[in-house]
């Protein structure tokens, strides 16, 4: 009996040692001067397994007890290799690296020959027979991003503040992420990505790390290298050759094997593209490091100071060379308002090559991150593969963290352009901002609202909204409650009860409720109109497939006249307001449903589904049924009436795209005239995107109407391709509009009408264009009418959000 528990100790004992995890830190210096050799690889022979060190040249691997051999590697030196007992935690296992001290061939130059030429044709045609090879993958990674501000921010619900117009001379990390993740990738473009583990300062939340996953890592094997949703060709594209001009640096060597240096820049400096070094073996021709950086030309509007992109390649399975890590150093600079630096640094390991994956195993969701990821202990995260923490990141945690933890236990959150003041992450009441409005039927109007968002683990939304009018001397409410269903929150139920005063058409009205205040105040320019509606709705919502979302519900509404009360103005005192018009009074129950269908991939980042494009063309279309029955329902009136929509973006040539929207309204039966669809028009002199510029608000309306919207967007691509001096270097951006319009009233709703309305029995043309800058949120637009010409013939406009 006693041996019997002797033996079951040392198994346990035995057991655990060997699946226990161990840590190897250490460092990679230059023999000669003992600097540190940052981003240096490291790798345990005759595995998978891998690393590359920090900027500072420390490193960090976790193993499994045993006996490994180490190597460092660094092009322009001699490898090192270490041989490791590991039984126990091991510190300060530094690499010395001495310079490769062989003799290099010289390159013969020929007169009208650039021999770099040469080695990249070779080298494309070297990543053609990788790419044939590669059918399938797996890896982890691990990756740390930091974000450098001037100050401390704390995110809200509903704002960020990152310093704009404070110090920017010095910046400071002011957040830190991470996560562990796992990709699988399965021709011809099958891929998927699963985040095991995340964290993140107290400051930050948890869905930032979605953005910065594995699946962000390019792979410079491939043609073009996605920034922003745009593609920029790369060192080995099929059109590289064309496109840029390569130059040879240098001839190294790592270890005894040559290593060309190229130096490579676009043809045109007003293409955009990389700029920097690659690297590429003389014996085999193999991509094995890029030191870029995005040329002024990608850069949108001057934003970006510089964007820095490294990437080296480790020697798999098959002579088949993948991705060893990436690393992403971004400055961004505002107008000189705002300065930001964000760094990203990931590393690959462990990679399996032309594993035999299911095309099963792949579905919609390319992301997801995994249920408990940011749950992780210390413990987890000790035992993970990461990458060291310079100094400066240890203060940070300790600092972000003990900030965010002082100021959780209360926070109020102010900017004065907001119209909400949060009192807690989930809790918050109207700013100042949002406390007023004016018009011509309420006057003066006092609003407060109280509102929780995202409670219960982001499931509950629910607001309460007051407001009342000194010159209509009515008490105005609006309540709204919803909550989410599901792991992944795609199911809906929602509720709406109100008593409140409705904006006529107010679903084809663009504008904010500040400039219609404004405007009424300063010019009796009131440019809407108005009308008293109480009643509940109902709706319940759901994914009943990956790319399907029905609903139904239940609506009730009493709509009454409201009437002009007030003529009061700051400057227009000789001028009147126009009369408020009338509406059909009357009572509607009506029964709705309707449906989304949207092939988009999605990313599932622990909490929601979020649809992504990722760059690629999409179209999303949506259809409702409204359905009212007197004798059913107890309704005034009866009619249905059907509503299908659709929109999206095609991308057209290189980084332009044309954006869509399609809408098509039939109705049968009596449609109140407030109900009817009016078309997006705009106030003189400015514009919104898909309306139709040379119309008015309220000026053509239908229950029967087809209605098209094509706008392109070329930014400063057209100037480029044709080489148009000064435009092609200053990021203007052109917009090209098409809009299209048929609008009828069915005869139903055409008699139960107070006055007669404008419609478009025939189609209706009008086209135009949008002059803007890439970093200033303005366009002026010009717009032609094609027919139906009388007033407005051409307008322009100014397209602002800010309107």
């Amino acid at each position: 009996m006693k041996l019997l528990f002797f033996l079951l100790i040392v198994f346990v004992t035995s057991t655990t040692l060997f699946s226990q995890q161990f840590f190897i830190r250490g460092n990679v210096k230059d023999e000669a001067s003992h600097t540190q050799l940052p981003y240096a690889n490291i790798r345990v022979l005759n595995s998978t397994i891998g690393t590359t060190a920090n900027k500072s040249g420390d490193f960090e691997l976790k193993l499994n007890h045993g006996k490994y051999k180490l190597t460092a590697s660094y092009i322009g030196y001699n490898s090192d290799t270490v041989n490791i007992n590991l039984n126990d935690n091991l510190s300060g296992i530094n690499f010395i690296l001495p310079q490769t001290e062989i003799n290099l061939p010289a390159i013969t130059v020929l007169p009208g020959i650039n021999p770099a030429l040469e080695i990249i044709r070779k080298a494309i045609a070297r990543k053609e027979e990788r790419n044939k090879k590669l059918l399938s993958y797996e890896f982890e990674a691990y990756t740390k991003g930091t974000v450098k501000t001037p100050q401390d921010f704390q995110t809200s619900g509903h704002q960020v503040d990152l310093g704009i117009g404070k110090d920017t001379s010095r910046l400071k990390i002011t957040g830190i992420l991470e996560n562990e993740s796992k990709g699988y990738f399965k021709k011809p473009d099958y891929y998927k990505e699963i985040i095991t583990a995340q964290k993140q300062t107290a400051n930050l939340p948890s869905f930032v790390n979605t953005i910065a996953g594995g699946r962000l890592v390019q792979d410079f094997y491939k043609d073009n290298f996605n920034f922003l949703g745009g593609e920029l060709p790369g060192p080995l594209a099929e059109n590289a050759l064309s496109y840029y001009d390569f130059y040879i640096v240098n001839t190294m060597a790592i270890d005894k094997e040559i290593v060309y240096q190229i130096y490579m820049a676009p043809q045109h400096q007003s293409d955009p593209g990389f700029i920097g070094n690659i690297f590429i073996t003389a014996g085999t021709y193999d991509l094995i490091k890029v030191d870029l950086k995005i040329n002024k030309a990608a850069s949108v509007g001057g934003l970006f100071e510089s964007v820095n992109v490294f990437q080296q390649f480790s020697l798999f399975k098959d002579s088949i060379y993948m991705p060893a890590d990436l690393r992403l150093f971004i400055k961004l600079d505002y107008l000189g308002l705002a300065k930001m630096e964000f760094e990203l640094n990931t590393i690959l390991y462990d990679y399996k090559i032309n594993p035999d994956i299911s095309s099963n195993f792949f579905n919609k969701a390319i992301l997801t991150v995994l249920p408990g990821a940011d749950k992780k202990d210390s413990t987890y995260w000790q035992n993970a593969q990461t990458i060291p923490n310079t100094m400066e990141e240890q203060l940070a945690y300790k600092r972000i963290d003990s900030v965010s933890a002082a100021q959780s236990k209360f926070q109020f959150k102010f900017s004065p352009l907001s119209s909400r003041i949060d009192l807690s992450d989930n809790f918050s009441v109207s700013a100042p901002l949002g406390m007023y409005h004016f018009n011509r039927v309420e006057g003066h109007a006092i609003d407060f609202g109280l509102f929780i968002s995202q409670a219960d683990n982001l499931r509950l939304n629910t607001s309460l909204q007051l407001s009342n009018g000194f010159s209509d001397k009515k008490f105005k409410s609006n309540f709204y409650f919803s909550y989410l269903f599901g792991n992944y929150r795609t199911y809906k139920i929602s509720f709406n009860a109100f008593n409140k005063l409705n904006v006529l058409f107010g679903n084809s009205d663009y504008y904010n409720d500040l400039t219609s205040s404004v405007l009424a105040l300063v010019s009796k320019d009131d440019f809407r109109d108005y009308y008293y509606s109480k009643g509940i709705t109902l709706n319940a919502s759901g994914d009943v497939f990956p790319i399907l979302n029905l609903n139904v519900g239940f609506t009730n509404h009493t709509d009454n006249n409201a009437f002009k009360t007030t003529e009061f103005s700051f400057f227009a005192k000789n001028k009147l307001f126009p009369d408020n018009p009338p509406i059909f009074e009357t009572k509607i129950n009506a029964l709705t449903a309707g449906f989304t269908l949207d092939f988009r991939d999605y990313i599932e980042d622990g909490y929601f589904r979020r649809k992504i494009s990722l760059g690629k063309s999409f179209a999303v279309f949506n259809g409702n049924i409204t359905f009212s029955n007197p004798s059913l329902l107890a309704s005034n009136l009866f009619f249905t009436s059907y509503q299908l929509k659709s929109y999206g973006t095609i991308n057209t040539f290189k980084s332009t795209a044309l954006n869509f929207r399609l809408l098509g309204i039939y109705t049968n039966g009596a449609l109140p005239y407030q109900d009817l669809y009016s078309l997006p028009g705009n106030i003189n002199l400015t514009a919104q995107n898909f309306t139709f510029r040379t119309l008015n608000l309220n000026e053509i309306m239908g229950d029967r109407v087809v209605t098209l919207n094509l706008e392109e967007n070329f930014g400063s691509e057209l100037f480029r391709l044709l080489r148009v001096p000064g435009l092609k270097d200053w990021d203007i951006q052109l917009n090209t509009f098409l809009n299209i319009a048929y609008s009828n009233i069915s005869n139903g709703s055409k008699s139960i009408l107070i006055e007669p309305v404008k419609s478009f029995t025939h189609p209706f043309y009008e086209v135009g264009f949008g002059i803007g800058h890439a970093l200033i949120p303005l366009e002026l637009d010009f717009a032609w009418r094609l027919n139906y010409r009388g007033e407005n013939n051409f307008r322009v406009g100014i397209n602002t959000f800010i309107f």
